[in-house]
């Protein structure tokens, strides 16, 4: 019995070891995992900021910022802002750190630059706009997260508001889409940025999901199905041939109520219009038609007769 009993405990702890070593294999796969998804995904990131440099060469041409807007440089500066403290609060977010310090660098670039352009009503509006997103916003969460909360909860606090900031980041591709559909045109809404989003979604996405951190999951969730409506808006309308046909359908019905003018009918012409001078009874404005040189009805008013 005891020899069996002895076995009995040695066998229980071979198990023990044995799934603590596979689970730990299974963690550094995840993590090895998670840390590819993150090197991808800081590439892929750092290329969809470099996007905006086509619009700042356009500026920089027309040396004028009219028609353009800050507002998507100033909102994309505070959200790394926002992801920058969430990663210092939680542990090994090195990747998360990275690449949103380069996105602070490059959004503050975009807005330096597009001040040294702007008008001064477009440069005060966006001065306005840093002021009270990314100094005041930004430093009301910081003070009341830190004073506020407890160690413990103040990474959950500070994730949920850069959840809740982000889903409304992905949200505001809404306009553009609604803009394709109305237009039947993609003009306003490239194929390749909407193409890396869509693929840093994907890598973001996984890379929350192998560390567990759903802050980071779950908002991708939703830029990765924006990003796949885009791109089969994109295959839909890319050809804008067919609504040209469409239009060019409606010319016929219109072609028919034009009235061209012969010059052996002028006679006539002349003719038809003293008629209507005469059932008038009063003054009648003619317009002044010209043909050939000659200008018919060229008389403003007409005396009663």
């Amino acid at each position: 019995m005891e020899l069996f009993t002895r076995i009995e405990k040695e066998s229980r702890i071979i198990i023990f070891f044995s799934i603590f070593f596979y689970l730990r294999n299974q963690l550094r796969e995840m993590n090895q995992l998670a840390f590819v998804f993150g090197l991808l995904g800081n590439v892929i990131s750092f290329m969809v900021f470099l996007a905006p440099i086509p619009t700042f060469y356009t500026i920089f041409k027309k040396k004028s910022t009219e028609g353009f807007q800050s507002v998507p440089y100033v909102v994309g500066l505070f959200s790394a802002q926002l992801w920058i403290y969430y990663a210092f609060l939680k542990p090994e977010t090195t990747l998360l750190i990275t690449i949103n310090t380069v996105g602070c660098f490059v959004q503050s670039a975009y807005i330096c630059f597009y001040l040294f352009f702007a008008t001064k009503n477009a440069r005060i509006q966006t001065v306005k706009l840093i002021l009270l997103l990314n100094v005041v916003g930004f430093g009301l969460i910081i003070v009341l997260t830190h004073f506020w909360a407890n160690d413990s909860n103040r990474d959950d606090i500070v994730g949920w508001i850069c959840l809740v900031f982000s889903l409304c980041v992905f949200v505001a591709p809404l306009g553009v889409v609604r803009q394709v559909i109305r237009t039947k045109s993609v003009e306003y809404m490239p194929f390749l940025l909407s193409f890396f989003l869509t693929l840093s979604a994907v890598m973001w996405f996984f890379y929350g999901l192998l560390r567990k951190d759903y802050n980071i999951a779950i908002p991708n969730v939703l830029g990765f199905l924006f990003g796949v409506i885009q791109m089969v808006l994109y295959v839909m309308y890319k050809n804008p041939k067919k609504v040209v046909q469409e239009k060019k359908q409606k010319l016929p019905e219109i072609e028919t109520q034009i009235i061209v003018i012969d010059e052996n009918k002028l006679p006539e012409l002349r003719e038809q219009i003293i008629d209507v001078v005469k059932l008038g009874g009063a003054a009648v404005g003619i317009i002044p038609v010209r043909i050939d040189n000659v200008i018919l009805g060229a008389e403003k008013t007409c005396s009663p007769v």
